[in-house]
């Protein structure tokens, strides 16, 4: 099997101006009529003015760039676009001025090489671009900040710095210096509080981000979808299953094979006792009383969360019950409007061994990615139920 994960092979200067790298996926030796590849172009690197005999089209995924034909005006191409370039026609493509681009080259038909390279692109034919005068703004990150995110993301070329570079200032210098710095949270539970969250909030783009980062700081695929999992009773799977697809997706990108390992140590004729065991570690004695309150015609519902949210999903592999219920914390937090079941999980949290200071920093921590007002409801929930020792 064939990756396009890799940047692949820098290439020569003779039909590029810059530095551009290419990673050939599908070749005339695959006989598929065709060849597919990933070129990425760092600022400013560009292509020669060339041709296709049958054609070609681009798949941008990441940067911003640049695609002209000749004799049409500069046009801006951007992570999404798909550009579709006539057969024979003479055309160049790459990065922009302050940005890098990557994107999928696509030539169908014929099972050899038909690209014609001409000349190459001028500094004023590429200073025609939209923009190309534009000074770009200094985004001045900390060493920190720069440090803590090159941790999750090496080399990663944020677009949003070249388009709003203001923000990711304030929300970089923010989040990866002042938040972190505030405690010594290991950066492994960091990161699964927040990804955590990011299901919460229904942010399917920065899970994306949050779990490739996850990954590169060495918390492992069960992990990862252990959080998936135990966000079902809380969240629902209507909300949970685009997480999964995205999952699935980054997991075969990376080459982890799926499905992972079993984690499930239960059976349908355990699963009660098992999850109520799990529910009276975190509850404590007041479950017996839960029980007894209940009114008869809901009673049905205190089975289902034994036997269902903790006898289905607590009980598996793959998470400690301290970080499950730190990352169950995260889930009621980001939801917004769950204080009750905040309370009772602020509750949970100390029953199993979080203290007032772990859930102190945990809430900090998320606070960048949840606001001011969920991190605020939290804190009231946490004052309320484990209040500061006097």
């Amino acid at each position: 099997m064939t990756s396009l994960k890799p940047k692949g092979a820098q290439q020569p200067n003779d039909n590029f101006t810059g530095t551009v790298f290419a990673n050939i996926v599908v070749t005339p030796a695959d006989n598929l009529n065709g060849t597919v590849g990933k070129v990425t172009f760092e600022p400013t690197a560009r292509t020669n003015w060339h041709s296709h005999g049958p054609g070609q089209i681009l798949l941008v995924t990441a940067g911003v760039g640049y695609y002209q034909e000749k004799g049409q005006p500069v046009q801006t191409i951007r992570e999404g676009d798909v550009v579709k370039i006539p057969a024979d026609a003479v055309h160049w493509h790459g990065a922009s001025h302050h940005s890098g681009l990557t994107h999928i080259a696509i030539v169908a038909g014929g099972g050899k090489d038909n690209t014609t390279w001409m000349q190459p692109v001028t500094d004023e034919e590429y200073n025609t671009a939209p923009g190309a005068h534009q000074v770009p703004t200094e985004v001045n990150i900390s060493a920190k900040a720069h440090q803590n995110h090159e941790e999750l993301w090496p080399n990663y070329q944020s677009n949003a710095k070249a388009t709003d570079p203001e923000l990711i200032e304030v929300f970089d210098n923010f989040a990866f210096d002042e938040v972190i710095s505030h405690d010594e949270l290991p950066t492994k539970t960091r990161v699964l509080l927040i990804l955590a969250s990011t299901i919460g909030s229904q942010s399917v783009t920065e899970y994306k981000m949050t779990a490739e980062g996850a990954l590169n700081v060495g918390i492992t695929p069960s992990e990862i979808k252990e959080v998936l999992y135990q966000s079902v009773p809380y969240v629902g799977i209507s909300k949970m299953i685009d997480f999964l697809y995205a999952t699935n997706e980054l997991f075969t990108g990376r080459g982890i094979e799926l499905p992972l390992e079993g984690q499930s140590t239960t059976t349908p004729e355990t699963r009660f006792d098992k999850g109520y065991a799990v529910q009276k570690a975190v509850v404590g004695d007041q479950l017996a009383q839960m029980y007894e309150k209940s009114p008869k015609d809901l009673l049905h519902i205190q089975h289902y969360l034994s036997a269902n949210c903790f006898g289905d999903y607590y009980t598996r592999n793959g998470l400690d019950l301290k970080t499950r219920e730190l990352v169950t914390l995260s889930f009621l937090v980001a939801l917004g409007g769950t204080e009750a079941q905040i309370k009772g999980h602020i509750s949970g949290n100390a029953n199993v061994g979080n203290d007032r200071q772990t859930l102190i920093n945990a809430i900090t921590q998320l606070l960048p990615y949840v606001g001011y007002p969920r991190t605020l409801n939290a804190i009231a929930c946490l004052n309320e139920v484990l209040p500061e020792a006097k």
